[in-house]
């Protein structure tokens, strides 16, 4: 009868560490699960004009494929900014920064 016991005894404290175990796997899961549902990341998103341009770039591919001629619709790239126009926006931005960092020294 005591080695029986003793058996119980043993068995309850494994289930204790058991339970501490899962417990801290479960905080972890808690902490992190919610930045990595799933196990997909995060990634961002692609807007809608980006996969228009994508399907359009395909399209085209398996047109060259099949050798028909391509009729795909194209979508316009974006115009880029002029180097003079971004270089004006810079100093713009760093005269805005400057009148904030002189008020606060001010201050």
């Amino acid at each position: 009868m005591t080695n029986m016991s003793s058996v119980v005894h043993l068995l309850k404290k494994e289930h204790a560490r058991l339970t501490t175990q899962i417990q801290g796997v479960s905080a972890a899961l808690a902490a992190f699960g919610a930045s990595y549902k799933n196990g997909s990341g995060t990634r961002g998103k692609i807007s809608a004009a980006g996969r228009a341009r994508i399907a359009a770039a395909q399209r085209a591919r398996w047109a060259k494929v099949k050798g028909r001629s391509s009729n795909v619709v194209t979508i316009p790239r974006r115009r880029t900014m002029p180097a003079a126009a971004r270089k004006r926006i810079a100093a713009a931005q760093r005269a805005r920064w400057a009148k904030v960092k002189a008020a606060k020294k001010t201050a």
